[in-house]
């Protein structure tokens, strides 16, 4: 018999569907609150005025955003101290509870406190699974790989409107918050039994040297199995100009993930009203199903743009040039966005597919920006950047609730919420272009740090 050494194991895989399955019942957590606005609203939860509505809606929306960048000024580090295995299964059990909390909510405040807790302990995710991927794969399939985990967003937000309100409108809004939230429990059984090092996978057996060997492939590598080694400061990483290129990347875009996340069925919902009104229910479509088909696309988004620069590779492209070329056809896309609210008019069903697009490119984008800070950075540095830049994502994810909530407050108040969409989708259209500039500017080459 074949020694199981001289053969090529697909552990790392295993590791992938682990990460993918934690990120699918984060965005699932996350998606519950955006789908029951209305019916949060119509309660009086966000107060009684409908103006004062979209502008409390967006407070509790940025608790969320601010407690996630506060967690992200740490997380990082801590993951990078205590390790993925513990780190990650700290974060997803506070998340859990948290997400149960919001079934306990009996105000805007009670809600913008559960959503503070949800966006801190939420903010372990992706640090933790970005290091993790790192820990596990050569650096040509990392794009793929985080593609595969990342598209667990697009997974979750699917499912969510799929069930979470028929769960409200059978059982009650509390029981969505609740039955979502325990679901990460079961996750944790899982990641605690299956996860170790690709070290103590190679002493147990269970990792091949041949698949050992492939993880640890890359010359420009140094194989660190003790996640407890040397760490760099803050200070020091922001003296890199690699570090400010991932942070303006995140700072620009994803905000716009955000916005989409959180308002996409208010803006459907909206739609639908604004059609009936104008005596035309034959344009009415059922949103939340219009929510998931956005997510599907999205989701094919996020495999197909980690596959195109591993192909490029595979072609002979040099893989920073492969990345960066990836990267700008994902950052063309979302311009079609522009056209959401003039083609809404036509058929709602035309701006739920320019969305659709817009949310892929999104989805292919991110799976190539995380993967550039395990091209950049040794891998002891990964979650810290990581935090950095999730940081910045999410400050600018405040800018851009503040903002939606005094737009959306002031068309609504003239009875033309519409355009107000129509601005907030140029500026969901444009930011991908200008942070890819501002990256290429930044950093010309994706080259690694050799000096941390």
């Amino acid at each position: 018999m074949e020694n199981l050494n001289s053969k090529m194991t697909n552990y790392r895989w295993t590791i992938c569907a682990l990460v993918f399955f934690a990120t699918t019942v984060n965005y699932l957590d996350r998606n519950v609150l955006g789908l029951l606005k209305t019916t949060l609203s119509d309660i009086g939860m966000f107060g009684e005025d409908k103006a004062n509505q979209e502008l409390y809606y967006s407070y509790v929306i940025m608790s969320f955003q601010v407690a996630y960048a506060l967690g992200m000024l740490g997380i990082g580090r801590v993951i990078d101290k205590i390790g993925t295995k513990h780190g990650y299964g700290i974060a997803l059990f506070g998340w859990s509870l948290a997400a149960i909390g919001h079934a306990f909510a009996k105000s805007t405040f009670g809600f913008g406190f559960w959503r503070a807790a949800l966006g801190v302990t939420e903010a372990g995710n992706f640090p933790a699974a970005n290091k993790t991927i790192a820990n596990w794969f050569p650096k040509k399939e990392r794009a793929f790989a985080t593609g595969i985990y990342n598209s667990g967003a697009n997974v979750g937000a699917i499912i969510a409107p799929l069930s979470v309100p028929y769960i409200a409108e059978s059982m009650g809004w509390e029981w969505a918050f609740i039955l979502t939230g325990a679901v990460g429990l079961i996750w944790l059984f899982f990641w605690y039994r299956s996860y170790k090092s690709p070290f103590e996978k190679l002493k147990e057996g269970k990792l091949s040297q041949a698949e050992y060997d492939y993880i640890h492939s890359d010359q420009d590598e140094a194989i660190v199995e003790d996640e407890t080694k040397e760490k760099v400061s803050w200070f020091r990483l922001l003296g890199y100009r690699q570090t400010w290129a991932f942070f303006f990347g995140k700072f620009m875009t994803d905000p716009i993930w955000w916005f989409f996340l959180f308002w996409l069925p208010a803006f459907l919902t909206g739609e639908n009203a604004r059609h009936l009104a104008d005596g035309r229910p034959e344009k009415v479509i059922e949103w939340p199903l219009a929510v998931a088909v956005v997510y599907m696309v999205a989701t094919v988004g996020s495999v197909l743009g980690g596959w195109l620069p591993k192909r490029l590779i595979n072609g002979g492209m040099d893989a920073n040039k492969a990345r960066k070329t990836s990267m700008l056809i994902y950052a063309i896309i979302p311009l079609c966005v522009l056209f959401a609210s003039t083609l809404g008019e036509i058929n709602t069903w035309y701006a739920v597919a320019m969305i659709a697009m817009a949310c892929a490119a999104h989805q292919a984008w991110s799976a190539n920006i995380f993967t550039t800070v395990s091209d950049m950075f040794p891998k002891k540095a990964v979650a810290s950047v990581t935090g950095i830049g999730g940081m910045s994502g999410a400050f600018g994810g405040i800018l851009i609730a503040w903002a939606a909530g005094l737009l959306l407050k002031h068309f609504t108040a003239l009875g033309t919420v519409e355009k107000g969409y129509s601005i907030l989708f140029v500026v969901c259209g444009s930011a991908y272009l200008i942070a890819w500039v501002i990256m290429h500017l930044l950093v010309p080459k994706f080259k690694k740090i050799t000096d941390l």
